[in-house]
């Protein structure tokens, strides 16, 4: 999964009403670009942040602009575009690099289950010797020391997903927790306990209920530092629960 076309750099001015950023491009004009990301942003949007911008051609988009990528410190690169990660998992799913999804010929998105009313991220089925597999894809962007932290804050929704998950390995069937690490200074994921504690619980109840807890981390950068326009995942990173 790559960007269709180069993206535009800048410096991030401030972000602002959680969908808005103003960024100064490099020959000084200032934009608006749209926000894809309601969180917290904790650690992805520095004073004066060097930002990649995507460009959209259609004429009736308000903003033209859509913020990407950011560099959090120095030669680190952070996607904090939060519907890329379903279509990032799926791609690497069907080409084979989840090493523990490998055998579904069948992927469908957004499928509703659940008593709380929910949709799954990705529903893989056909597998000749497992179950359905359901998979809830979280982005994960917050770095501490070359630690990933999930979530950046306060997740009810993302607790509601545990319990549905739990539901489904009750039934019989596989669920997995899938972080996608959007974030190239990631060397391991972990619960945000000092954010979210009851999350943290959540989760932990879960992986013992049978949730199967994976991380695949991007990459969005060659060896230079600079995006490469290439949002793959690469390799899988190892995910953390010890408190």
């Amino acid at each position: 999964m790559n960007f269709p076309e180069p993206l535009v750099e800048g410096r991030l001015i401030r972000r602002y009403k959680r969908f808005l950023a103003d960024v100064r491009l490099p020959d000084g004009t200032e934009v608006t670009a749209h926000c894809p990301n309601t969180g917290s942003m904790l650690g992805c949007q520095p004073d004066d942040a060097r930002v990649w911008l995507s460009r959209s051609n259609n004429p009736k988009r308000k903003l033209q602009y859509t913020w990407e990528l950011v560099e959090t410190v120095p030669g680190q690169l952070a996607c904090i575009n939060t519907a890329r990660p379903n279509g990032q998992a799926r791609s690497a799913v069907e080409s084979g690099t989840v090493a523990e999804l490998a055998g579904y010929p069948s992927v469908r998105s957004e499928v509703k289950y659940g008593e709380e009313k929910s949709r799954i991220d990705l529903l893989l089925s056909g597998h000749e010797q497992q179950p359905d597999a359901w998979v809830e894809v979280k982005n994960v962007t917050l770095a501490e020391d070359a630690q990933g932290f999930f979530p950046d804050a306060v997740t009810t929704r993302g607790q509601k997903h545990l319990r549905e998950l739990m539901a489904q390995v009750a039934s019989g069937d596989r669920a997995v927790l899938f972080f996608v690490v959007n974030h190239t200074g990631i060397e391991a994921v972990r619960p945000a306990d000092h954010i979210d504690p009851t999350y943290g619980k959540l989760l932990r109840e879960a992986a013992d209920a049978g949730v199967e807890v994976i991380a695949y981390r991007a990459r969005l950068c060659g060896g230079d530092g600079e995006p490469s326009g290439v949002m793959t995942l690469a390799e899988s990173v190892p995910v953390i629960l010890e408190l």
